[in-house]
């Protein structure tokens, strides 16, 4: 398949609105009108409870791991081209023509996307690194943002492909901007939750 038409399928995935249609076919509800109001799995989780939100998460993994592991590891995509079409997936989640270009923040399909060009490496990195970050941090923009330069470190560890280094700077381009009204709060941390889970570390051990 051509590198254009990989292009156009990741975007048009990413797109996919799939937390709103679940909020309105599953629950009767307009996701939107609760928590930040951003169609994406954490306001799934705030409307109709865990299983619905797992669901939604899930939903907006695939959608970004799908096409780019078919592009991937089927078609053997690599270079500027794979760049671009690992974006796609993020940006078509972040400015969904359904929704009018007002999507999501694309956390969710950034896991997918990187688990697309990883397997369970990257996610597991990520998510560990992600609530390390939000365990200390009361600011989930600054907690994000340090998981991505953390995540960074591990790519030019393991994985120092320009191409996952490229993804990476453009990915993480994209976050910020999504998360820039909480990246101009300073972060605070979290001292008395920090101090509670050593206590109980301490009681365990």
């Amino acid at each position: 398949m051509s590198e254009i038409a990989w292009l156009l399928i990741a975007f048009l995935s990413g797109s996919l609105p799939f937390s709103p249609l679940l909020g309105r076919l599953a629950l009767g509800r307009d996701i939107r009108a609760y928590g930040d109001g951003n169609p994406g799995s954490t306001n799934v989780f705030r409307a109709g409870g865990r299983w619905a939100g797992v669901a939604a998460l899930l939903l907006d993994g695939f959608k970004g791991a799908i096409p780019v592991g078919l592009a991937y590891w089927g078609d053997a995509l690599r270079g500027p081209w794979l760049v671009a079409v690992a974006l796609a997936p993020v940006l078509g989640h972040a400015f969904s023509p359904f929704l009018r270009g007002r999507g999501g923040k694309a956390v969710a399909t950034t896991f997918g996307v990187w688990a697309g060009l990883t397997g369970p490496e990257a996610p597991i990195v990520l998510g560990c690194l992600l609530a390390a970050w939000f365990l200390a941090l009361d600011n989930s923009g600054w907690a994000l943002a340090l998981t991505m330069l953390c995540f960074l470190g591990h790519l030019l560890n393991y994985r120092p492909d320009p191409a996952l280094i490229g993804l990476w700077a453009g990915n993480a381009a994209l976050l910020a901007w999504k998360y820039r009204a909480d990246l101009g709060r300073a972060p605070r941390l979290r001292t008395e939750r920090a101090a509670r889970l050593l206590r109980r570390l301490g009681r365990a051990a």
